[in-house]
């Protein structure tokens, strides 16, 4: 790349710098994760302020600089202006985009990549106001997504000791199975003591783990059909969301101690 080259990216990280400029962090699908400034997008009058805003997904004119490059034009082809107005989606959003800013490469094609987080943005974006529960579900899916394509995604199907199925158990009252941060898979709690070197970090509910496993399919519909193929007319809402956080605070250390970050933007989950 020299003097000046065209990208397509969304704008995962902005931060202000100098009086009216702002510096944005952007993955593109040609050159992977990039960094440029965009001269006085903080002015009033700024034809690049809204485009250079979180989570809008551009097509860009950059020119290559010593430091820093400079984006000179931008043209707008996707907003995603519903995860702005709210904050469920808001952190859903900036949850995915920090595990994206982890994985993504510089100065190379990161398609994939990009075209995934798209795909899971514009699930949150398409959420009703307010659906907390729908936002946290589909962040489950997506990091599930994201760990997927870097090859790391949990392993919920099989026991890591036995190597045998584990399936979701609704007729036994409080069966529970276990679930290993450091394996990154399930394990029957009463095989333990045949591998003591593996620490069960989690207990996984039947639901739990119904849940646990249909984050790898393409959408989430088929827990729908899961759940009636297991006759299940009690859960409720509440519990529902409760499994939804749960699963989330299960993959954000699965996060921490398999790509050694932290979420930052997870305090916003808490709340």
């Amino acid at each position: 790349m020299s003097g000046t080259y065209k990208a397509t990216g969304i704008n995962l990280k902005t931060i202000p710098i100098g009086e009216n400029d702002r510096l944005v962090t952007i993955l593109t699908r040609e050159h992977g994760l990039i960094k440029a400034i965009v001269p006085g997008a903080r002015k009033s009058n700024s034809s690049l302020g809204g485009r250079s805003t979180l989570f809008m997904v551009n097509e860009l004119l950059i020119a290559k600089g010593r430091s820093l490059d400079k984006i000179t034009q931008a043209q707008t082809t996707i907003s995603y202006g519903r995860l702005i107005d709210d904050l469920g989606k808001l952190a859903a959003s900036q949850y995915l985009a920090e595990i994206a800013l982890a994985q993504a490469l510089s100065d190379r094609p990161q398609e994939e990549l990009y075209q995934l987080l798209l795909l899971h943005l514009g699930r949150l974006n398409s959420l009703d106001r307010g659906d907390n529960t729908g936002s946290i579900a589909h962040l489950c899916q997506g990091i599930f997504h994201l760990l997927a394509l870097d090859g790391i995604a949990p392993q919920v199907y099989d026991c890591c000791i036995t190597r045998q199925a584990i399936e979701p158990n609704f007729t036994t009252i409080n069966w529970q199975t276990g679930f290993s941060i450091e394996s990154g898979s399930t394990v029957g709690l009463n095989l333990t003591t045949d591998d003591p070197s593996i620490a069960v970090n989690y207990r996984l509910t039947a639901l739990d783990l119904l849940c646990f496993q249909h984050l790898s399919d393409p959408n989430l519909d088929r827990l729908d059909l899961a759940i009636d193929k297991f006759s299940i007319d009690t859960i409720s809402d509440l519990e529902l969301a409760g499994v939804w956080r749960r699963l989330e605070r299960i993959l954000r250390q699965y996060i921490h101690y398999h790509l050694n970050i932290q979420i930052r933007s997870a305090a916003l989950i808490d709340f």
